[in-house]
């Protein structure tokens, strides 16, 4: 599986698209202007006791209070608290945890109301981002995610990845880690430290280390509802999670990031720092490498299959309704059940990878083709798993209802992807109506007024459909002549395709656009 991924800077924010065998599966859009990153910490300020939830509402300065939820404390909530308390007293000196003698773990069945008060102050970490009405989702559980290594302060434990199946690796990677971690921390290693040496696992932690000391530097100074410690970008986020050998190829549209990123993987994975390669092409980037068009095909109510079947997606408040149509795809009576099961299959494989490109979150409700045979169906539930697998969010997935109904819950931590596919007809601007085709080059000639008479533009480009410019440049003494005689200036006419009939649009001698 060859993996690419393409970076699409602007002053708005960056966008970024991963191909998988040149397949579009994954869209992350990184808006400048997004303060609450998922990873981020906050001295939070607590507005309201909500018993009947077991929750508290608090100020993180998001225009609507964030959601703490009992169970999303953590067990060592009371540690953070007198920590937190201390060092803003001036109390504790210390960076590390060596000296700090931690509380016990709350009760996993308590009361929120027991542990917090109205005006208190906690340090959070955003869990989920603000989405839809909803303010950010938080945890007082605050954990530092590095590539190889998770530092989880207030803890003993040393936890390893399950996906690391050798025991001989666990306990090496265990032994190594153990060796090198500070007092009253804990650590999780990530999937990505199998076959890592000694020096690789101890650079990481040391700058999780940094970065905690960061957080314990900052915390007397810093006022409510205010971050404390920021998480990485999203670019070098996603990086850090998902760089691996079958990555061939980034690109990047942006000379400064290109030089940050170069940096970054220079950091983690130095034999991948080549791969990093700016893009110098006029072309804009999603267009160039075909990104732009596979976004217009995903994205939209309905998504076609390459065997005639089609998918319609529909989103509710509540949950996300997916239903499988065979379309023009027909096949015999008596093989009905094997035409369902293959596009079935064919519909899994597309249904996982819309998961993934619109990050769909919570409840996915999915109507495949109804299948008689159980065998099927279960072959369609493991091969619906298989493709799963790549997701890197948290799901569950039922097995397919005699119905033929399959749920799924899968997590969500942002807002959905959402991009609008239908486009505002350039011609009647959403109307519905033209003006007549017969007063087409009136029009174009009256603009001819404003921008060679008043505007006084030189070398201008007209660019119009091809029916058009043909039409235009029809004959020997052709229209172009005869406004070269009127305004005594040549007037170059171009051909766009992608125009709508009555479409036409004007550029200076430097290629922009003259907006009218």
């Amino acid at each position: 599986m060859i993996k690419e991924l393409i970076i699409d800077s602007s002053p708005g924010g960056t966008t970024i698209a991963l191909l998988q065998d040149k397949q579009l599966v994954e869209l992350h859009k990184e808006q400048i202007s997004n303060n609450y990153t998922v990873g981020d910490i906050y001295l939070g300020r607590i507005k309201k006791i909500m018993p009947g939830l077991n929750a508290a509402f608090v100020d993180v300065g998001y225009e609507k209070d964030a959601f703490l939820h009992y169970l999303d404390l953590g067990p060592q909530v009371q540690s953070l608290l007198k920590l937190t308390k201390q060092v803003r007293s001036g109390g504790y000196q210390s960076k590390l945890l060596d000296n700090f003698k931690s509380d016990p773990d709350i009760n996993k069945g308590g009361k929120i109301s027991e542990l917090l008060s109205k005006n208190q102050l906690i340090p959070v970490q955003i869990a989920k981002e603000p989405i839809s009405t909803k303010g950010p989702r938080l945890s007082s559980d605050i954990s530092i995610a590095g590539r190889y290594v998770v530092l989880v302060p207030f803890s003993e434990v040393t936890s390893i990845s399950k996906k690391i199946k050798s025991n001989t690796e666990r306990n090496r990677l265990r032994k190594i880690v153990e060796s090198i971690k500070p007092k009253h921390f804990g650590v999780i290693i990530r999937t990505v430290s199998e076959g890592k040496g000694v020096a690789e696992l101890q650079k990481d932690l040391l700058d999780l280390i940094a970065k905690w000391e960061s957080f314990i530097t900052r915390l007397p100074a810093v006022e409510p509802a205010k971050k404390v410690l920021g998480e990485i970008d999203r670019t070098s986020t996603l990086l850090r999670d998902i760089l691996n050998p079958d990555f061939q190829h980034i690109y990047i549209n942006d000379t400064s990031l290109h030089e940050e990123i170069r940096s970054y993987i220079h950091e983690i994975s130095p034999e991948m720092e080549n791969i990093v390669k700016l893009h110098k092409n006029s072309v804009p980037i999603f267009e160039h490498y075909g990104i732009d068009k596979q976004i217009k095909s995903a994205f939209g109510k309905t998504v076609n299959l390459a065997g005639g079947a089609y998918l319609v997606i529909e989103h509710t408040e509540a949950l996300h309704v997916i239903d499988v149509n065979s379309g023009n795809r027909t096949a015999s009576k008596e093989n009905q059940e094997e035409n369902a099961f293959q596009v079935n299959k064919e519909a899994a494989k597309e249904i996982a990878r819309q998961l993934r490109l619109r990050d769909m979150g919570g409840i996915v409700v999915i109507d495949f083709i109804d299948m008689h045979k159980p065998n099927n169906r279960k072959d369609l539930f493991d091969y619906l798993r298989g493709e799963m697998a790549h997701d890197r969010a948290k799901h569950t997935i039922l097995p397919p209802s005699k119905f033929g109904l399959v749920q799924i819950t899968r997590q969500r931590v942002r807002p959905e992807m959402n991009i609008v596919t239908s486009e505002v007809c350039p011609a009647c601007n959403g109307t519905g109506t033209i003006r007549p085709t017969i007063l087409l080059l009136d029009d174009i000639e009256n603009n001819f007024n404003y921008i060679l008479v008043e505007q006084n533009e030189k070398k201008i480009t007209l660019c119009v459909h091809p029916y058009i410019e043909a039409y235009i440049k029809k004959g020997f003494f052709n229209r172009q002549w005869k406004w070269y005689f009127k305004y005594s200036q040549w007037i170059k006419v171009k051909s766009n395709p992608a125009y709508q009939i009555t479409e036409f649009h004007f550029f200076s001698a430097k290629d922009e656009e003259i907006k009218l």
